[in-house]
């Protein structure tokens, strides 16, 4: 009896709301024991006491596949069906950031894409950091307009596949909803107007070099200080080049004798293997001839 739905729930999508979880992953919740010691006998009232205490998001986790206390309690508002004045309070709420969390992904789960888009976008202004248990048990971080991105967009989240929305643009083309806009806009637009300034100043430095009145230009007080070179077509060689230049003629003579005693140690050793070659061919013919005498002596 615990695990039934109430008798005055609406059915979601034609069936029973709580076949939005997967049987598997239901019954895993109806088995763990933060589903029958606190969300036992649980009414709309008390479950904004349990959301409070929440410390972080997930799913199902471990080896033997357990539900987390956040999986948990979505599974009981589907099970009591609390009103949706009440799941907009939850989304609402701007103190307690896992209240915020859960009533997102219930109105996720039950609502409809218009009431998804009006109800969750605005939290994409919220950067708040929540706490994620992942599958394997470990935790990570996750921003709240990351959560709220993923359940706009993604079709399964916490192994629990979100039922299919519309598209934005296509309420848009209907006029059900208002076109989005983006809270970085004013940003993109302070952003385009400074890389253009820039632009135009590259452009200025470009003429003027150009021109050579940029690089020919002298302030009035390094002319007043320093006297001015004059400046001659013939100057003298720097000495780092010299030294350059001769270590790179040293470097090229150094790989010429390097192959040239590669090139003679090639020859020596063909020549060494040409000789061991002769000896070789000298000593079989040298063993045949022996055992050609051997047996004509053998016959006689």
């Amino acid at each position: 009896m615990a695990n039934r739905t109430v008798k005055d729930a609406k059915s979601i999508r034609g069936t029973n709301p709580q076949y939005l979880i997967e049987k598997i992953i239901r019954t895993r919740i109806y088995d763990s024991k933060y589903w029958k010691e606190e969300c036992f006998a649980l009414s709309a009232e008390l479950m904004v006491d349990k959301a409070m205490a929440l410390r972080y998001i997930g799913g199902i986790f471990g080896g033997n596949i357990k539900a987390t206390p956040f999986l948990c309690l979505i599974l009981k508002m589907l099970q009591i069906q609390p009103e949706k004045d009440i799941i907009v309070e939850f989304i609402r709420n701007e103190e307690f950031k896992y209240v915020r969390a859960l009533g997102a992904f219930y109105m996720r789960l039950v609502g409809l894409s218009l009431d998804c888009y009006k109800y969750l976008e605005p939290l994409l202004a919220d950067s708040r950091k929540l706490r994620r248990q992942k599958r394997d048990g470990s935790f990570d971080l996750i921003h709240m307009d990351e959560f709220i991105d993923e359940l706009l967009r993604e079709d399964r989240m916490f192994d629990i596949i979100l039922p299919r929305i519309q598209k934005r643009y296509v309420l848009e083309e209907n006029n059900e909803i208002e076109t989005k806009v983006s809270a970085l806009d004013d940003d993109f637009e302070e952003g385009i107007e400074s890389s253009e300034e820039e632009e135009e100043e590259e452009e200025d430095k470009k003429l003027l070099l150009k021109n050579g009145s940029w690089r020919n230009k002298r302030s009035p007080v390094r002319e007043d200080k320093s006297p001015v070179r004059e400046w001659s077509p013939v100057r003298s060689r720097s000495p780092y080049f010299d030294r350059r230049d001769k270590e790179k003629k040293e470097r090229e003579k150094r790989d010429r004798d390097r192959d040239g005693r590669e090139r003679d140690r090639d020859r020596d050793r063909d020549r060494d293997r040409e000789r061991e070659r002769r000896d070789r061919d000298r000593k079989d013919r040298d063993r045949r001839d022996r055992e050609r005498r051997h047996k004509d002596r053998s016959r006689r």
